[in-house]
Order: C-alpha cells, then structure tokens, then sequence
C-alpha cells in the first residue's frame, strides 16, 4: 500500500512518514498544497494525508482539484485547529474523513486502515491463493491454517502479489507500490524479499517468471 502526506509541519510529516513506513506503508511525502496535487495527479496511492493549511494551495482545493478530476483515492484531511475550518466544508470538497491536531498516532492509522478497508468494501480482506490466506485487515498470513510471522514490509510484498492474482508483476512494479517514490537503492532489493517469503512460506508459492517478474501461484 502507498500512501502520499501532503503536510507542511516538517517534523509531523516526517514522524507519520517513519511511524507509517514501520507498519509496512510505502509512504512519499511533500510540504506544499501545488506539488502535493501533481505528485496524487502523477502517483498511484492508495491513500492521501491531507492538511488544510499549506503554502501554495490549500488541503480544500487540492482535495477539490483531485475529485474535479476524477480521482477516487481516499483523503484524509487534518487541521489544527478544532472548529476554526469547517468539517462540513472539508468533506464537502470530497474528503473521505478528518482528523484534528493534535491527535493520538493510532488514532490516525486506525483511520488509515479503516479507510482503506472501506475502499475495498464489497471484496473480503482476505485473499486466498490456494493453501495461502493473506489477511489485509489484520496483516495476517496463514498456510494450511497456520500463521506465517512475517516482517511489515515482507507482508506488502506479499500483499501486492496476492492483490494482483496470477499476473506478473515486474521488480519496477513491486519498487513503486512497496518501496518510496524516493527509494534510489538497489532495485535487486526485491530479491531480497522474495527470497524471504519463500524461505518462510515453502516452495512453489511464488514463480519466477524470467525476464518478467514473479508471479503467486495457487
């Protein structure tokens, strides 16, 4: 999962990035309302942080900017003062929820993870791919009935493998949905994981498609 925090409050930005990326998020962030509107138009996420106060251009018209266009991603909009913007106006722009300063950080992810859940309402959160079955609400995986401990990135591999069925998926694919827009590292990284899960599920869940990617099998 990859999430945008368009934030201006440095230090709040780079704790929720840290926070959020330790509960195995793919996390980009940017302090400005105009370059955090071209990096949602730019970017697929799954989620976007939104503060109402920022340079440029505010959280409302950023928000308003995305839904005007067509854009779907669920917006979580914060402020810092209670009762000096308008609940009413926030969610009016097309915001899915809204959070005030100062707030409890699981409070946030609480809502992070409720939003995500309801923008998948209608479909289980557990995906099942022959004897696996990846949980995406509880960050669970179980084999033949047996849960699997995986580290928090481990899980989003596995979790965008799972979401995208029997398709391949490139080592570019997996970099851009579980890795930062930022991440300038070794791409070989993805080996690194997939190595991992394979070592810990057993052999045979997850091919090798040469000079494509990989792909889970059932």
């Amino acid at each position: 999962m990859r999430l945008l925090i368009v934030e201006d409050e440095r230090r709040l930005a780079l704790s929720l990035a840290k926070g959020l990326r330790a509960e195995g998020f793919a996390v980009d962030v940017v302090h400005d309302g105009r370059e955090g509107l071209h990096r949602a138009q730019e970017g697929t996420y799954d989620l976007i942080v939104l503060d109402i106060m920022l340079p440029g251009m505010n959280g409302y018209r950023v928000c308003g900017a995305l839904r005007a266009a067509g854009h779907e991603v669920p917006i979580l909009m914060l402020t810092a003062k209670d009762g000096e913007y308008d609940e009413a106006e926030g969610l009016d722009t097309g915001a899915d929820d809204y959070l005030t300063k100062p707030f409890s950080y699981v409070v946030l992810v609480a809502r992070v993870r409720a939003l995500l859940r309801r923008r998948g309402s209608g479909a289980s959160p557990v995906v099942r791919v022959g004897a696996l079955a990846v949980d995406r609400g509880a960050r669970r995986v179980e084999r033949d009935g047996d849960e699997v401990s995986l580290t928090a990135k481990e899980f989003s591999v596995l979790e965008h493998l799972a979401m995208n069925g029997g398709d391949v998926c490139s080592k570019a694919d997996i970099l851009e949905h579980v890795w930062d827009f930022a991440y300038d590292g070794d791409p070989n990284i993805v080996e690194v994981y997939v190595s991992a899960l394979r070592r810990k599920l057993g052999p045979g869940f997850i091919e090798t498609v040469r000079g494509a990617g990989y792909r889970l099998r059932g």
